[in-house]
């Protein structure tokens, strides 16, 4: 029977999965679905399954999509006021002809801030300055995500925050964890300036290649002479050169502090003289509107909602012109009814989250033996582990789109589950570790189930299955890359 019920959710999840895929079941219909059914295979009764995987579930991702209306709200009082057209115009006047290094640098500021930041609230927050910034250049919209996404998981790869699961659950340290996310970081940095160069051109744009070449030498040559640098320093030199940093940083937090004091109050003054001005003139002080919640939440550690928030008071009073306060309360009720598309997926993802690993709590309480769909997959997975370098590679390699849809290798669904069959197992931890930041690629940029995923294809008006569609050639051949290197330096 249990040998039934696991032919049954393979079935199951490849149908779904293969109907996503090609797009002939819309990823809000098909979550829903398998949240339903997988529980129901197992044998949970009904009367779970619809309160506790369906109901509860729809709740599970409240945060991200709550975060995700405000953000809009911000994005669309932009649109009304003008500020991102114009934000737009101004990027196109100041870039020049060189859409390609624009894309790089942009590439290279989005990793660096999410090698710290997290979370949907702060994504929306820095899509809101670079996504005009790439549009004003002429990338195309489904470049635009790509480079967005590529550039976030990269900065996923380099933050400590996500080093944790490896240390608490695999005993591993930080110095076996580095080099191989190191190596990773940089084979995703090298697949990115061939994606950005493929995708420029199919946008149209007529690109001068020896120079490219020349440039991203220039660019990975200044990253490993500064790695290799700062690795060969002595611990006090270090130690020093970390302490002048966060000296430079407390010095950018006040100047950060004041400025935004400085623009609220003079934009607050301006409302007094601004009652006359055109409807499509933006002052200066607007095009800081993206800019404010995102320093509050960088800097100063606010919460998500509140930032945006005060970044729509702030836009408010720095477009301030007659009938500003209608345009506000349209952006408000306009940015929900956008976002809601992004919503619904959400409410699907949370309840498949919830039939693969369980309402939590709620069940284990009461349950001791954990979740069935769980259980029921564990044995399969002690049967396949590899046990050489080759079948390592070959195995993950083939299997590395299970990371999509919430599938058994993607760690926000089953993976860290697999991961631990794996280690009781007797599989080698940091084997484990590379196996899920190899294939962890293919689902921190191509998975149509990612929030963010769902919030940037909604907001360059994409299907989020065509981003999956661009985006795999590339991070599949990544996770193979990947998974040959973790073999070759954790595999007996």
């Amino acid at each position: 029977m249990e040998n039934l019920q696991i032919a049954l959710f393979i079935i199951l999840f490849l149908i779904m999965a293969l109907s996503m895929f090609l797009r002939k079941v819309p990823a809000l219909l098909a979550l829903p679905i398998m949240a339903f059914t997988i529980p129901l295979i197992a044998g949970i009764p009904l009367q779970v399954i619809i309160q506790n995987v369906i109901g509860e579930g729809a709740l599970k991702l409240h945060n991200a999509y709550t975060v995700a209306m405000f953000g809009s709200m911000l994005s669309i009082l932009m649109q009304k006021t003008k500020v991102a057209e114009n934000f737009i115009k101004k990027g196109a006047e100041l870039s020049g002809d060189n859409p390609w290094l624009i894309a790089v640098i942009m590439l290279i500021l989005i990793t660096m801030l999410f090698t710290t930041l997290g979370g949907l609230g702060a994504i929306i927050m820095v899509a809101t300055v670079v996504l005009p910034i790439l549009s004003s250049v002429g990338v195309g919209p489904m470049s635009v995500v790509g480079i967005f996404l590529i550039g976030l998981s990269m900065g996923g790869i380099l933050n400590a925050g996500n080093w944790a699961v490896y240390i608490d659950v695999m005993n591993l340290s930080i110095a076996q964890i580095r080099p191989f996310a190191l190596l990773m970081f940089g084979l995703t940095f090298l697949m990115s300036l061939v994606y950005i160069t493929f995708q420029l051109y199919r946008d149209g744009h007529d690109l001068k290649l020896k120079k490219i070449v020349s440039v991203s030498l220039g660019i990975i040559l200044f990253i490993a002479v500064v790695a290799i640098v700062y690795n060969t320093l002595s611990t006090p030199v270090q130690q020093a050169v970390d302490t002048a940093l966060r000296g430079i940083g407390r010095a950018l937090t006040y100047l950060a502090g004041f400025s935004i004091l400085f623009l609220f109050v003079y934009s607050i003054l301006r409302i007094f003289t601004a009652k006359n001005r055109a409807a499509g003139e933006v002052h200066w002080t607007a095009y800081f509107m993206p800019l404010i919640p995102l320093l509050l939440i960088l800097i100063f550690s606010m919460n998500f909602i509140a930032a945006f928030i005060i970044g729509l008071i702030y836009g408010f009073t720095s477009t301030y012109r007659k009938g500003s306060l209608n345009i506000l309360v349209r952006s408000i009720l306009d940015g929900g009814a956008v976002v809601m598309p992004a919503v619904i997926l959400m409410l699907g993802i949370g309840m498949l989250l919830n039939a693969i690993m369980g309402p939590g709590a709620v069940w284990d309480s009461v349950h001791p033996e954990g979740w069935p769909v769980l259980n029921m997959l564990r044995p399969l997975m002690e049967k396949i582990i590899p046990n050489s370098p080759l079948s390592y590679v070959l195995l993950f390699g083939l299997a590395a789109p299970l990371a999509l849809y919430r599938g058994p290798l993607n760690v926000w669904g089953m993976g860290y589950g697999l991961a631990a069959v794996f280690l009781a197992s007797g599989m080698n931890p940091a084997a484990v570790m590379g196996l899920l930041i190899a294939v962890g690629q293919v689902q921190g940029i191509s998975d149509p189930t990612n929030t963010h995923n769902v919030w940037l294809a909604n907001e360059m008006k994409l299907d989020v299955q065509k981003v999956l569609w661009n985006t795999i050639p590339y991070t599949w051949i990544l996770a193979i890359i990947g998974l040959m290197f973790s073999a070759f330096m954790f595999m007996p």
